[in-house]
């Protein structure tokens, strides 16, 4: 019988076991550092246990000095406090959903497998371990922070190490190789000022948050082998941690396409969108001068009219209402709808313009209604407010402005996109919907005149027409069309 397969000769019997012998020294090197970490975690967990008092007089030690370095210095401890927020389970929860979110919608079903359960494991093992050891948190002189629970080992740390270095693990192919080491420094760089932070805040002992990272590493050390082993059950080749837990996923974690530009012409497209703000506001602050000093008596009275008409409706029910539905125009639940509508879309259509459309909406938005409020300086309706004094003044209205702002541009987005025509519809009633039922709640609670509405209206359709024209984010869908 005739075979194909000659035998391999002398030298080329290293040569094909080069790539195993490098396999397995990195697998042992891997359960080394693993152990060690587990060790290291478990060394301070018995300390810790036992009171042992050399480590007592250090952790003290370390809080009391960095209390007195930080207590008399608001802004830093303000923020201290910003940076600690990063490795909070809000915005933790947020980004592994998102992630997965993402990863789901590109099908690779095993990357989002791994980050819901290394996810679970962050969940699972702070509450439990800080039932079991029942530390106490500091007590310092000068308290600029307060947390609840117990203290080892500490939540901030252990969530951070666990949920941004799973994500480096599962994005790191989107990187290119000469940019890597500035991810990973980056990524370091973070979990390590979060649990800094946590000691100079004085809520964490320096063995807490050492310990938080020890335990975190080491289960993410566990979950990235369980992995590979995955890998290899399914038959995918070795390949080394440092290009990731899954190289050959490497378009499907990109966020966006590769060489797209944001703007069509850049430097044209941004004076566009300068001198479009500035027109946009020059309008504004005309229309707002006009109704605050020069409004003919006939409008003042309809204008006025509304808020008091509005006023006669008022019950408990109706006020709990109005609080509710005026609470979606608000500086947190926009914030919230645009970090959950723009990363789902970049994952769905992979289109930069499309996040950095409604990134500039809200930016501009947010800087026309300040600016706009401060050179007008409108009274509020002559009713009674409910939700009392505010900074800023009645033209135009930040809520309204916001919420037609951010519905409007999701519609301009997805309108052209869905091709499903109820699809469409939902989007566009959303646009309609949720402006106007913040519109009337605002009026109602005494906040604005119907002509700050029509201010609000001004602003978003001057302001997103400037965008649509400079960033053309739908050029993709003409193009395919």
């Amino acid at each position: 019988m005739v075979t194909d397969q000659q035998p391999r000769t002398a030298a080329e019997e290293p040569a094909r076991r080069r790539p195993l012998l490098h396999f397995a020294e990195r697998s042992v090197l891997g359960l080394l550092v693993v152990v060690a970490l587990g060790l290291g975690f478990g060394a301070l967990l018995l300390l810790v246990r036992s009171h042992w008092g050399p480590l007592d007089r250090l952790d003290h030690g370390v809080a009391d000095a960095l209390n007195r370095l930080v207590a008399p210095h608001p802004p830093v401890v303000g923020a201290l406090e910003f940076v600690a927020r990063l490795g909070g389970r809000p915005i933790m929860m947020w980004l592994v959903t998102i992630a997965v979110v993402a990863l789901l919608i590109r099908k690779r079903i095993r990357l989002a497998v791994y980050l819901v359960v290394t996810g679970i494991g962050a969940l699972l093992l702070d509450p439990s371990l800080k039932a079991l050891v029942a530390r106490v948190r500091p007590v310092v002189e000068d308290p600029v922070a307060h947390a609840p629970g117990n203290s080892f080992p500490s939540g901030h740390a252990l969530g951070s190490m666990i949920v941004y270095g799973a994500l480096l693990l599962v994005f790191l192919p989107a990187v290119s190789a000469r940019h890597r080491k500035w991810f990973v420094t980056v990524m370091a760089v973070i979990v390590l000022a979060i649990g800094l932070t946590r000691i100079a805040l004085g809520v964490h002992y320096a063995s807490d948050v050492l310990a938080g990272w020890f335990l975190g590493a080491a289960w993410l050390g566990v979950t990235a082998y369980a992995f590979r082993v995955w890998r290899r059950e399914i038959g995918r080749p070795e390949v080394p941690l440092e290009n990731g837990l899954e190289p050959e996923a490497s378009a499907d974690v990109r966020p966006g396409l590769p060489g797209e530009s944001l703007l069509p012409h850049p430097w044209a497209g941004a004076m566009e969108i300068v001198v479009g703000w500035v027109l946009t506001f020059g309008l504004l602050y005309a229309l707002g001068w006009t109704l605050t000093d020069h409004m003919p008596s006939w409008l003042q009275s309809f204008d006025d009219g509304v808020p008091r008409w509005l006023q006669g409706f008022r019950t408990p029910g109706w006020d709990d209402f109005s609080y509710a539905w005026s609470k979606a125009g608000d500086t947190h639940a926009i914030l919230i709808v645009s970090l959950v509508f723009c990363p789902i879309a970049l994952a769905v259509w992979r289109h930069w313009r499309m996040v950095l459309y409604v990134v500039l909406a809200m930016f501009g938005e947010l800087t026309l209604f300040l600016c706009t409020a401060a050179a007008v300086g409108r009274p509020r309706p002559p009713v009674e407010q409910l939700d009392g004094k505010l900074p800023t003044s009645s033209f135009p209205s930040g809520h309204i402005a916001a919420t037609m702002c951010l519905y409007a541009a999701i519609a301009v987005l997805l309108v052209p996109r869905l091709r499903a025509y109820w699809w469409r519809w939902i989007f566009v009633v959303l646009a309609v919907v949720m402006p106007l039922g913040v519109a009337v709640s605002r009026m109602y609670r005494g906040m604005h005149h119907p002509t700050d509405v029509l201010g609000a209206a001004l602003l978003t359709a001057g302001w997103l027409t400037v965008l649509y024209f400079s960033i053309r984010p739908n050029a993709d869908v003409r193009r395919d069309a």
